[in-house]
C-alpha cells in the first residue's frame, strides 16, 4: 500500500503538533521543520481543522495544535479521512474484474492494512521511537 503525499504530509502535521500537544505551534515552524512546502501545508491542516483533527486559534499569538489528546486520534481514521481512493489495483475498470480472484485478495490485504491501522493512536505512534526534535530543521 503506498499512501499519498498529502498523507504524509497531515501525518508529519499530527506527529510534529503530537510532540506538544497543546502548544500552539504555526505552519511555518511545521513547514520549516520537515523542509516542505508552506503553501502544501495550509491546504492539508485547513482540512484537518474542518475534519476535527487540528484546532486553529486566530490572532498575533495563534497558531494551531491538537485538537484532542494523541491518545484519542486514531491513525486508521486519519489515514480513511486523508486517502481519497484504495484501489491498490484499477479493478473496478478491468473488463475480467467479475472474474478474477485477484479483486478479493487485493480486498482482503486492504481490510488487513487498516485493521493495523486501527489499532494504533497517534499516542502510540509517538511513542514507539522516541523523540525526533533533534531531527527536524528548525524547531
Amino acid at each position: 500500500m503506498r499512501m499519498t503525499r498529502y498523507t504524509d504530509y497531515a501525518m508529519r502535521v499530527m506527529l510534529y503538533l503530537g510532540r506538544e500537544p497543546d502548544k500552539l505551534c504555526s505552519i511555518g515552524d511545521i513547514a520549516r521543520g520537515y523542509a516542505v512546502s508552506q503553501n502544501h501545508l495550509m491546504k492539508i491542516v485547513n482540512d484537518l481543522v474542518n475534519a476535527g483533527y487540528l484546532e486553529s486559534v486566530r490572532g498575533r499569538h495563534g497558531g494551531i495544535r491538537l485538537a484532542k489528546p494523541p491518545a484519542e486520534i486514531n491513525i486508521g481514521a486519519l489515514v480513511r479521512h486523508t486517502e481519497d481512493d484504495f484501489d491498490l489495483v484499477g479493478c473496478g475498470s478491468c473488463i475480467i474484474a467479475p472474474a478474477c480472484g485477484l479483486t478479493s485478495v487485493l480486498d482482503e490485504a486492504l481490510q488487513s492494512f487498516l485493521t493495523t491501522l486501527d489499532r494504533y493512536s497517534l499516542a502510540d505512534v509517538l511513542a514507539r521511537k522516541g523523540d525526533f526534535k533533534h531531527l527536524l530543521k528548525a524547531s
